[in-house]
């Protein structure tokens, strides 16, 4: 069957989504490698956390932190579902959607298949989410288990590389945790770009460059960052507000 130019636009966005979706995170993890970012800075956090951890007996408050980090993924997780729930409703009633949408300024008429499929590819979307939060969860009890497991200060035999090797360990499994987060959070990122191509694909592709731009900032020139990574003022000192 010959190929409907009509559906050239469509495709060619398509294309551009996936093709900016892999190429940033592929570019986040090569870039965060020799330059300051979210995942790499928290990670050095993580590591001075579980050092710290080591030294102390009492360590209820670093299980509800790991608590608390594994309800967030677990919140995100049934969101998910009923997300998927709502986009399982609307693939039911697809002419109803496309009816509605109709009215809109600058939204391209489409046939219904070509509208199903664009339903189908925002499930796919948030099926892949709900994927990577749930991984997030498990991860995260692992990590629970090491925090348990962790040597106490009082035991002797053990010896300091090997504090410092179990640190490096946790710390590790908690970051590859929080990793699975940052990827479930972009592809929620990314699923409301694909919104935009119910309106018309180059709408969709002008919103997944707005997405990849957006990302790019927070991971790696955001105000929080800036914050993390340097420290004017020495502690103890207190600080100077602008126009002091």
């Amino acid at each position: 069957m010959p190929f409907d130019e009509q559906y050239l636009p469509h495709v060619l966005a398509l294309s551009w989504f996936v093709l900016c979706w892999l190429g940033y995170t592929r570019y986040a993890i090569w870039k965060g490698k020799d330059t300051p970012c979210l995942a790499s800075v928290l990670h050095l956090y993580r590591e001075d956390w579980m050092r710290r951890l080591l030294m102390r007996d009492n360590r209820i408050a670093d299980a509800n932190v790991i608590g608390n980090l594994e309800r967030n993924a677990s919140f995100f997780a049934s969101s998910t579902l009923i997300i998927l729930a709502g986009i399982l409703t609307v693939l039911g009633s697809t002419e109803r959607a496309v009816s509605v949408l109709a009215g809109l300024p600058f939204v391209q008429e489409v046939s219904r298949e070509m509208s199903e499929i664009k339903v189908i590819s925002v499930a796919l979307v948030f099926i892949y989410s709900f994927f990577t939060f749930s991984w997030c969860m498990r991860q995260y009890n692992f990590s629970a288990m090491l925090v348990g497991a962790a040597p106490m200060i009082s035991e002797r035999n053990v010896t300091e590389q090997e504090r410092k090797a179990y640190a490096e360990r946790t710390a590790r499994v908690i970051s590859m945790a929080a990793n699975q987060f940052n990827l479930g959070l972009r592809s929620y990122y990314f699923g409301l770009a694909t919104l935009a191509w119910f309106i018309n694909p180059w709408f969709y592709m002008l919103a997944t460059a707005g997405v990849v731009v957006v990302l790019y900032r927070r991971e790696f020139h955001s105000d929080v960052l800036e914050v993390m990574v340097y420290s004017p003022t020495p502690l103890g000192e207190p600080s100077k507000e602008k126009g002091e």
